[in-house]
């Protein structure tokens, strides 16, 4: 499985409701506190284009935000995500 990335901060409903979601299907990621790490912050915007959070990265793949994940999974292709990159 690849690794999942999510940059957060630790006040964001959103970024809880992305790591119930990951945690409720079994997939571990490393979280990245971009509220506590100007630099990390950068990179996200780097690599995400965004300025919000969370912001999820399967392996080099950039899933979005919490609704883009559920929107991803709801169309089916968030698990084949996780196995293809595996």
């Amino acid at each position: 499985m690849p690794e999942v990335l999510m940059y957060t901060t630790a006040i964001c409903p959103y970024c809880v409701a992305a790591k119930n979601f990951l945690k409720q299907r079994g997939v571990g990621w490393t979280e990245v506190r971009v509220d506590l790490d100007f630099e990390r912050r950068r990179e996200m915007l780097d690599r995400a284009r965004r300025t919000s959070v969370p912001q999820i990265f399967v392996g080099d793949t950039h899933v979005g935000g919490f609704d883009d994940l559920v929107a991803l999974d709801r169309a089916g292709k968030f698990a084949p995500l996780l196995e293809a990159q595996s």
